[in-house]
């Protein structure tokens, strides 16, 4: 098995005013700084107006900076959206697309989820795909049908472990503060890699980094860290906390 570098990545969602912004990725920056050998990437992922300020309040930390989406297209009249070329372009390295909530909300499909990863890994940007199934489905018995639906629909051609995070979010553990078990993220976060062999092969299958992504916090990150398909973590609300994230990040090593 490949040696995975974990992922702890800060999902800021639609929270925060530009003094907030600041003040945490200042916070995050200077605990990276004080201890540059954690052994994890570190990413932090803005609202859209906050991203340039965000890059340079990080510069030099080693914390990177992504975009919570990006539009397929490289321009044109898409009024509000957001292309990955302009988010390389700022400054950031990695872009979220699919979230649970842009599906939900934006009724975004998986062909709309997987040209926008492509849109993302064409602008040079590492895509973080997010797939999770809701709780009807998972009381249906249907969780691991649903999960290799989403991935093999979303995941574009060309995608490897260096443009391309999977990140599983159970969708009924996203900001309820439940959370799947050990053994319920394991069993899918070992489909995830499973169904990656076929697409991109078995050695870039192994390579490629897992992210959970359901209520990851200080009280749960060891236990989940510890299982053998899971390389980091898609944090929500513990992300606006710079010690819930940062007890997140030192969980890693």
């Amino acid at each position: 098995m490949a040696k995975r570098r974990p992922l702890i990545a800060g999902n800021w969602k639609m929270n925060g005013l530009l003094a907030d912004g600041l003040a945490l990725a200042a916070g995050v920056a200077a605990k990276r700084k004080a201890e540059p050998n954690i052994p994890c990437d570190v990413l932090v992922c803005p609202p859209f107006p906050l991203i340039s300020e965000v890059v340079k309040a990080v510069a030099g930390s080693g914390v990177a900076v992504g975009g919570q989406d990006c539009h397929a297209k490289v321009s044109g009249a898409n009024t509000g959206d957001t292309s990955a070329t302009l988010l390389k372009d700022v400054g950031c390295g990695y872009a979220i697309v699919g979230h649970s909530e842009r599906r939900t909300d934006h009724a975004e499909t998986d062909a709309i989820v997987k040209a926008k990863a492509a849109a993302a890994q064409a602008a040079g940007l590492i895509a973080i795909i997010c797939i999770g199934e809701t709780l009807a489905q998972r009381d249906a018995g249907q969780t691991l049908a649903v999960n290799r639906t989403q991935l093999l629909g979303s995941l574009p051609d060309g995608a490897n472990a260096a443009n391309t995070v999977i990140a599983y979010e159970p969708v009924w553990a996203i900001g309820t503060g439940r959370v799947a078990t050990p053994e319920q993220a394991q069993e899918v976060h070992a489909l995830i890699r499973h169904e990656l062999v076929g697409k991109v092969g078995a050695a870039e299958a192994d390579k490629m980094r897992i992210l959970y992504g359901g209520s990851m916090k200080p009280d749960n990150v060891v236990s989940l860290l510890a299982l053998p398909d899971v390389d980091g973590g898609l944090i929500g609300g513990a992300a606006l906390k710079v010690d819930d994230f940062w007890a997140c990040i030192k969980a890693c090593g």
